[in-house]
């Protein structure tokens, strides 16, 4: 592969295309995980923070970021993971929000920090939009997800939690 000049703007564009494993209807730039990226010539260095600082999707994450900026035609591609500030889940974008319904799982509430009064809210239903619903777990299929159960169309679904 030839060895070609791209810019920042580029590179943004083509993470647009690069899916979190655990939600494949949201793009990482959506999720808000990616937070910078520099190119110094034919170096690319991205800048990402993780949901959870033991997520275990992010080896995964960083090869896909990879592999999506080597298709550009630049070798010299390095992930640095950033954990200051700490993600929040704020910095979802509002489309993305809408997606995660589409696949049953309900987007967290935006919060201005006190998430004792969020966890507490009722959580709308990603199948029917029903506010009738019932937190079950507060630990879920990854550790970035709760359980809870819809009492209206009794459906299970997890929401993406607050942080």
């Amino acid at each position: 592969m030839r060895v070609i000049a791209i810019t920042a703007e580029d590179i943004w564009t083509a993470l647009e295309d690069v899916m979190d494993p655990e939600i494949p209807v949201v793009s990482l730039v959506e999720l808000g995980v990616v937070r910078d990226v520099q190119v110094d010539g034919y170096k690319v260095t991205v800048h990402m923070t993780p949901t959870f600082s033991g997520c275990p999707a992010l080896e995964v994450m960083g090869g896909d970021v990879v592999e999506r900026i080597r298709q550009l035609g630049t070798e010299d591609v390095t992930v640095e993971w950033i954990y200051d500030p700490p993600w929040s889940s704020n910095w979802i974008k509002p489309a993305a929000r809408d997606r995660m319904k589409t696949i049953g799982l309900a987007p967290p509430a935006i919060h201005n920090g006190d998430f004792q009064i969020v966890l507490l809210e009722p959580v709308e239903c990603p199948h029917c939009t029903s506010m009738n619903t019932s937190l079950k777990n507060s630990f879920g299929t990854t550790p970035c997800r709760m359980i809870y159960v819809c009492v209206d169309c009794r459906e299970p679904f997890e929401q993406f939690k607050p942080l």
